[in-house]
Protein backbone atom coordinates (compact mmCIF):
# COMPACT_ATOMS: atom_id res chain seq x y z
CA UNK A 1 0.00 0.00 0.00
CA UNK A 2 1.52 3.11 -0.89
CA UNK A 3 1.31 5.91 1.76
CA UNK A 4 -0.51 9.46 1.04
CA UNK A 5 1.48 12.06 -0.53
CA UNK A 6 2.52 15.22 1.47
CA UNK A 7 0.34 18.01 0.51
CA UNK A 8 2.13 21.14 -1.73
CA UNK A 9 2.87 24.13 -0.34
CA UNK A 10 0.14 26.69 -1.30
CA UNK A 11 1.90 29.50 -3.74
CA UNK A 12 0.64 32.94 -2.05
CA UNK A 13 0.60 36.09 -3.89
CA UNK A 14 -0.18 39.74 -3.40
CA UNK A 15 -2.37 42.13 -4.81
CA UNK A 16 -3.12 46.29 -4.78
CA UNK A 17 -5.61 47.64 -2.86
CA UNK A 18 -6.80 50.88 -2.22
CA UNK A 19 -4.33 51.08 1.00
CA UNK A 20 -1.18 49.57 -0.38
CA UNK A 21 -1.05 45.58 -0.91
CA UNK A 22 -2.03 42.67 0.83
CA UNK A 23 -1.11 39.05 0.59
CA UNK A 24 -3.24 36.03 -0.15
CA UNK A 25 -3.59 32.16 -0.50
CA UNK A 26 -5.38 31.00 -3.21
CA UNK A 27 -8.05 29.76 -0.15
CA UNK A 28 -8.29 33.23 1.12
CA UNK A 29 -8.98 34.68 -2.36
CA UNK A 30 -11.85 32.34 -2.87
CA UNK A 31 -13.17 33.32 0.39
CA UNK A 32 -13.06 36.85 -0.62
CA UNK A 33 -15.12 35.92 -3.76
CA UNK A 34 -17.76 34.20 -1.39
CA UNK A 35 -16.37 31.17 -2.85
CA UNK A 36 -16.13 27.82 -0.55
CA UNK A 37 -14.54 24.42 -1.86
CA UNK A 38 -14.61 20.82 -0.95
CA UNK A 39 -11.94 18.63 -2.33
CA UNK A 40 -11.28 16.23 0.03
CA UNK A 41 -13.61 13.33 1.54
CA UNK A 42 -16.30 14.43 3.71
CA UNK A 43 -15.42 13.90 7.01
CA UNK A 44 -15.70 15.57 10.80
CA UNK A 45 -12.19 18.00 9.59
CA UNK A 46 -13.73 18.97 6.38
CA UNK A 47 -17.44 19.33 7.51
CA UNK A 48 -16.65 21.40 10.26
CA UNK A 49 -14.17 23.75 7.78
CA UNK A 50 -17.37 24.27 5.51
CA UNK A 51 -19.65 25.40 8.21
CA UNK A 52 -17.49 28.01 9.76
CA UNK A 53 -16.73 29.20 6.48
CA UNK A 54 -21.10 29.26 5.84
CA UNK A 55 -21.59 30.77 8.98
CA UNK A 56 -18.57 33.39 8.06
CA UNK A 57 -19.89 34.54 4.65
CA UNK A 58 -23.82 34.55 5.72
CA UNK A 59 -23.25 37.08 8.83
CA UNK A 60 -20.64 38.91 6.26
CA UNK A 61 -23.45 39.71 3.67
CA UNK A 62 -26.72 37.55 3.87
CA UNK A 63 -28.00 38.84 1.07
CA UNK A 64 -25.20 37.13 -1.11
CA UNK A 65 -25.23 34.20 -2.49
CA UNK A 66 -22.29 31.66 -1.40
CA UNK A 67 -20.71 29.00 -4.27
CA UNK A 68 -20.03 25.17 -3.52
CA UNK A 69 -17.58 24.05 -5.39
CA UNK A 70 -17.25 20.24 -5.47
CA UNK A 71 -14.88 17.69 -5.81
CA UNK A 72 -15.09 14.71 -3.50
CA UNK A 73 -16.05 11.16 -3.54
CA UNK A 74 -18.20 11.77 -0.77
CA UNK A 75 -17.16 10.25 3.09
CA UNK A 76 -18.98 9.99 6.88
CA UNK A 77 -22.58 10.13 6.22
CA UNK A 78 -22.75 12.68 9.76
CA UNK A 79 -20.58 14.50 8.48
CA UNK A 80 -22.54 14.94 5.23
CA UNK A 81 -25.91 15.90 7.05
CA UNK A 82 -23.84 18.51 9.46
CA UNK A 83 -23.18 20.36 6.38
CA UNK A 84 -26.47 19.72 4.20
CA UNK A 85 -28.28 21.24 7.50
CA UNK A 86 -25.98 24.04 7.72
CA UNK A 87 -26.74 24.94 3.16
CA UNK A 88 -30.81 24.67 4.82
CA UNK A 89 -29.99 27.28 7.45
CA UNK A 90 -28.59 30.01 6.11
CA UNK A 91 -30.16 32.88 4.90
CA UNK A 92 -28.24 32.90 1.90
CA UNK A 93 -28.98 30.83 -1.29
CA UNK A 94 -25.75 28.22 -2.24
CA UNK A 95 -24.94 27.76 -5.64
CA UNK A 96 -23.52 24.17 -6.03
CA UNK A 97 -20.86 23.43 -8.54
CA UNK A 98 -19.48 19.54 -9.65
CA UNK A 99 -15.52 19.75 -10.89
CA UNK A 100 -13.89 16.37 -10.66
CA UNK A 101 -16.85 14.28 -9.56
CA UNK A 102 -19.28 14.23 -6.18
CA UNK A 103 -19.60 10.73 -4.92
CA UNK A 104 -22.48 9.57 -2.16
CA UNK A 105 -22.44 12.18 0.35
CA UNK A 106 -21.05 14.76 -1.60
CA UNK A 107 -23.97 13.97 -4.40
CA UNK A 108 -25.97 14.99 -2.15
CA UNK A 109 -24.43 17.81 -0.95
CA UNK A 110 -24.64 19.12 -4.98
CA UNK A 111 -28.20 18.61 -5.04
CA UNK A 112 -29.18 20.39 -2.14
CA UNK A 113 -27.82 23.56 -3.99
CA UNK A 114 -30.81 26.51 -4.61
CA UNK A 115 -33.15 25.05 -7.09
CA UNK A 116 -31.44 26.82 -10.37
CA UNK A 117 -28.29 27.10 -9.22
CA UNK A 118 -26.69 23.41 -9.35
CA UNK A 119 -24.43 23.08 -11.67
CA UNK A 120 -22.50 20.52 -13.37
CA UNK A 121 -18.83 20.20 -15.94
CA UNK A 122 -19.47 18.53 -18.34
CA UNK A 123 -16.17 15.96 -17.68
CA UNK A 124 -17.59 15.26 -14.32
CA UNK A 125 -19.32 12.23 -12.89
CA UNK A 126 -21.78 12.32 -10.06
CA UNK A 127 -22.44 8.96 -7.80
CA UNK A 128 -25.44 7.95 -5.41
CA UNK A 129 -25.37 5.26 -3.11
CA UNK A 130 -26.21 3.74 0.09
CA UNK A 131 -24.48 4.44 3.26
CA UNK A 132 -22.43 1.98 4.22
CA UNK A 133 -20.81 1.51 8.01
CA UNK A 134 -17.40 3.12 8.44
CA UNK A 135 -15.44 0.78 10.05
CA UNK A 136 -16.00 -3.17 10.98
CA UNK A 137 -18.38 -3.63 13.71
CA UNK A 138 -17.84 -6.17 16.42
CA UNK A 139 -20.29 -6.67 19.82
CA UNK A 140 -23.51 -8.77 21.10
CA UNK A 141 -25.80 -9.65 18.73
CA UNK A 142 -27.72 -6.46 20.71
CA UNK A 143 -25.62 -4.70 19.62
CA UNK A 144 -25.23 -5.55 15.84
CA UNK A 145 -29.09 -5.33 16.10
CA UNK A 146 -28.63 -1.30 16.94
CA UNK A 147 -25.91 -0.78 13.98
CA UNK A 148 -28.78 -2.57 11.54
CA UNK A 149 -31.51 -0.30 12.56
CA UNK A 150 -29.11 2.70 12.60
CA UNK A 151 -28.13 1.96 9.14
CA UNK A 152 -31.46 1.63 7.74
CA UNK A 153 -32.43 5.25 9.41
CA UNK A 154 -29.62 6.84 7.17
CA UNK A 155 -30.44 5.10 4.31
CA UNK A 156 -34.32 6.29 4.50
CA UNK A 157 -32.46 9.74 5.28
CA UNK A 158 -30.80 9.58 2.44
CA UNK A 159 -33.50 8.17 -0.42
CA UNK A 160 -35.88 11.02 1.65
CA UNK A 161 -33.11 13.87 0.65
CA UNK A 162 -32.48 12.94 -2.66
CA UNK A 163 -36.40 12.24 -3.64
CA UNK A 164 -36.68 15.69 -2.35
CA UNK A 165 -34.14 17.53 -4.85
CA UNK A 166 -34.94 15.35 -7.62
CA UNK A 167 -38.37 15.00 -7.58
CA UNK A 168 -38.12 11.70 -7.85
CA UNK A 169 -40.14 8.74 -5.69
CA UNK A 170 -38.87 7.05 -2.87
CA UNK A 171 -39.30 3.67 -4.32
CA UNK A 172 -37.06 5.30 -7.75
CA UNK A 173 -34.36 6.67 -5.52
CA UNK A 174 -34.41 3.43 -3.12
CA UNK A 175 -33.50 1.15 -5.84
CA UNK A 176 -31.01 3.38 -7.73
CA UNK A 177 -28.79 3.65 -4.37
CA UNK A 178 -28.97 -0.36 -4.16
CA UNK A 179 -26.03 -0.41 -5.69
CA UNK A 180 -23.61 2.51 -7.24
CA UNK A 181 -25.26 4.34 -9.61
CA UNK A 182 -22.77 6.55 -11.64
CA UNK A 183 -24.05 9.64 -14.15
CA UNK A 184 -22.37 11.57 -16.70
CA UNK A 185 -23.01 15.43 -16.56
CA UNK A 186 -25.55 14.86 -18.98
CA UNK A 187 -27.34 11.86 -17.05
CA UNK A 188 -27.09 13.85 -13.77
CA UNK A 189 -29.31 16.81 -15.32
CA UNK A 190 -31.89 14.47 -16.58
CA UNK A 191 -31.53 12.86 -12.91
CA UNK A 192 -32.89 15.87 -11.46
CA UNK A 193 -29.52 16.20 -9.42
CA UNK A 194 -28.28 19.33 -11.04
CA UNK A 195 -29.73 22.08 -12.96
CA UNK A 196 -27.46 22.89 -15.72
CA UNK A 197 -23.91 21.28 -17.66
CA UNK A 198 -22.15 24.39 -17.33
CA UNK A 199 -18.93 24.02 -20.18
CA UNK A 200 -17.33 28.09 -19.70
CA UNK A 201 -18.80 30.97 -17.80
CA UNK A 202 -17.76 32.82 -21.08
CA UNK A 203 -21.13 32.98 -23.26
CA UNK A 204 -19.80 32.00 -26.18
CA UNK A 205 -16.39 30.84 -27.16
CA UNK A 206 -15.07 29.25 -30.50
CA UNK A 207 -14.49 25.54 -31.41
CA UNK A 208 -11.10 24.67 -31.13
CA UNK A 209 -9.50 24.69 -35.02
CA UNK A 210 -9.27 21.23 -36.72
CA UNK A 211 -5.94 19.55 -36.44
Amino acid sequence: MSSPAARYVLPEFTERTATGTRTLDPWSKLLSERIVFLGTPVDGTAATDLIAQFMYLEHADPGRPVSLYINSAGGSFDAMTAVHDTMRYLSCDVETFCLGQAGAGAAVLLAAGTPGRRHVLPGARVVIRQPSLEEPVWGRPSDLGIEARELTRRREVLTGMLARYTGRSPEEIDAGIERDTVFDARAAQAYGLVDHVVESRVPSRPPHPAR
